[in-house]
């Protein structure tokens, strides 16, 4: 092969550090931003929060951190000459905004680049800190409530060990996972038991709190909180008939058969299912529960005047600024290591604004275009939503659709009707029979009202409702009406039945 030299031109995306930090801001939730702000204000002097009053919170611990870097006492003092004449040799701030750009170059393919999590894992903080709510909510695991229990019974050696191996296999929702037979062969070369002992433990572990725990399925969890009522509650003799000898036809909604069977009339019927509606399915569902998100909308959207206005939320970030005395102690051509520190910093602080401005700026561009394509959402509701897809964001504000992708994530915008997150206003778009276009969100809405009002006697199939949604003109198959049903978490139609 002969060899050869070839000039090509080309274009390629440098991921300098202040481009990496400016795509790191833009894909930031709020919370995650003001933690990054107040880590800035942390390690950079040149950086200081403005009050509410105005002025610039300047904490002696600023001063005393600036002093510890500055390094030895040679060096202390020809800062502190600087101090006193800083206008001598400063540096003009213009001449560092000159190298700035005056727009970021976050719009690329970043999929390559960076990793597609919207944020990464933040560090623990240093000195065993906690997080407020971490430090002072108690919420203990199923597990740890039953152990607890078990400690304040009476149990010989041998059974509280075939105890804490059933503790073990109950799952969070209080439902034990494994067979007797699995625990007792489990403990079968340690301990000579036989299995009826294990079932007798677990007898035992069934009268925890909460009622119907341990329970090896759903029939023999509502059992167990039928016998723990008192033998004075109405039509307990019947719900505990009903829910020992007709469980299936009461899963299927078969409640004419249950009737017929029982010898029931209706009303004494639905009194029973009342009762039964009462118990527990999962009764470790509110124990040990996940631990408080707290949602901070981005954005605010509010009618005036008959128009829709889009602001940013002035209360998600600090405001911070350039401490001024800081940098007039730069001196233009010192390269002492007290000056390079300052001019770092410097340097540091003002890409860190610009990422910011840059941050609020493309979230207020997106923001606003939502809000002129979904208008209808807001006066209408969700039945009125359009649909709407990254590439038409996209489009408008001249960015990429990674771009929108990773502004859209964990940004969240208050309206009249709530709070959203930026990407419940993205959908896909079905035909309408007219040759228009609806979105999926506004079918979804849809389907739920009509299962809101239909007869809970005779529930509507799935075949139904799309017969339904195609007389108002929106052509649906009935396996798309059953995939919206089921991220609505509705039931089928036979699970939905009921005697009122």
């Amino acid at each position: 092969m002969k060899q050869s030299l070839q000039l090509k031109l080309g274009q390629q995306l440098t991921m300098t550090p202040q481009l990496q930090q400016a795509i790191k801001l833009l894909q930031l939730s709020t919370l995650d931003l003001q933690q990054e702000i107040q880590l800035a204000l942390d390690s950079n002097p040149m950086l200081e929060l403005i009050e509410d009053d105005g002025e610039s919170s300047t904490a002696e611990s600023s001063d005393n951190g600036i002093n510890e870097q500055l390094s030895t006492q040679s060096e202390q003092s020809s800062a502190a000459d600087t101090i006193q004449d800083p206008q001598a040799d400063s540096l003009p701030t213009g001449e560092w905004d000159e190298t700035m750009p005056n727009e970021l170059p976050v719009d690329t393919q970043w999929d390559d680049l960076l990793p597609s999590s919207s944020a990464p894992p933040r560090a623990a903080p240093e000195g065993g800190e906690m997080d407020f709510d971490q430090r002072n909510s108690v919420e203990p695991e199923l597990q740890d409530l039953l152990l607890w229990q078990l400690n304040l019974t009476r149990l010989s050696d041998v059974d509280r060990v075939i105890a804490m191996s059933i503790i073990d296999s109950v799952d969070g929702m209080g439902r034990l996972t494994v067979s007797p037979e699995e625990i007792h062969q489990s403990l079968e070369d340690e301990l000579e038991i036989d299995l009826d002992e294990v079932v007798a433990v677990l007898h035992a572990l069934q009268q925890f709190e909460p009622a119907g725990v341990c329970a090896r399925d759903l029939q023999e969890c509502l059992m167990i909180q039928l016998k723990q009522l008192p033998a004075s509650t109405q039509w307990l003799e019947q719900a505990k008939q009903m829910v020992s000898r007709h469980m299936s036809q009461l899963a299927s909604g078969d409640f004419p058969q249950i009737q017929r069977r029982m010898r029931l009339k209706e009303d004494q019927l639905i009194q029973v299912m009342e009762l039964v509606q009462t118990l527990q399915p999962f009764p470790g569902e509110g124990v040990g529960a996940d631990a408080t998100e707290y949602i901070v909308p981005d954005v605010f959207v509010s009618k005036q005047n008959g128009r829709w206005r889009v602001e940013l939320n002035p209360d998600i970030a600090p405001r911070i600024r350039i401490n001024e005395g800081y940098a007039g102690m730069i001196r233009r051509a010192d390269n002492s290591t007290d000056n390079n520190y300052l001019r770092d910093n410097l340097q540091e602080a003002k890409w860190f604004l610009k990422s910011l401005q840059s941050r609020n700026e493309t979230l207020m561009k997106v923001a606003t275009r939502i809000v002129e394509h979904q208008r209808n959402f807001l006066e209408y509701g969700a039945e009125a939503m359009k649909p709407l897809v990254l590439h038409d964001i996209a489009e408008a504000v001249e960015m990429h659709e990674s771009t929108i992708s990773r502004v859209t994530t964990r940004k969240y915008m208050h309206t009249p009707r709530g709070i959203f997150e930026l990407k419940y206003f993205f959908s896909s778009h079905v035909a309408t029979t007219s040759g228009g276009e609806c979105s999926s969100t506004a079918i979804r809405a849809l389907i739920k009202k009509l299962v809101a009002a239909e007869n809970p006697r005779k529930p509507l199939s799935d075949n139904k409702i799309t017969q339904l949604l195609e007389e108002q003109g929106i052509k649906v198959a009935r396996r798309t009406v059953a995939k919206y049903r089921d991220t609505l978490f509705i039931p089928p139609s036979n699970e939905r039945k009921r005697l009122v």
